[in-house]
């Protein structure tokens, strides 16, 4: 997958989460639950990803941009997205 993103951002995930956004070049795309964030209005099109990366579920929070995924935030998906995920795989 494509990616750009704020290093500075990157930095603070690594720091914070021990995730590089580097990571979501790997984010299983195919398989992944797709919405658009609608909570807030945002300057550009938000959406949140769950999906695979290796084994592991994540939430990627990413906007279209350039042509590229642009992540805003990654982080491990929790107890209640997994369970939201699977329902939706059943």
């Amino acid at each position: 997958m494509d990616i750009s993103y704020d290093p500075t951002k990157n930095e603070k995930n690594i720091a914070e989460r021990k995730l590089s956004f580097e990571m979501a070049r790997d984010f299983e795309v195919a398989t992944a639950l797709i919405v658009e964030d609608l909570r807030k209005e945002y300057p550009e099109r938000r959406f949140q990803a769950l999906g695979y990366i290796k084994e592991r579920l994540h939430m990627l929070v990413f906007t279209p941009r350039n042509g590229k995924v642009h992540v805003i935030s990654l982080r491990k998906a929790n107890s209640r997205e997994v369970k939201r995920y699977e329902q939706k795989n059943q």
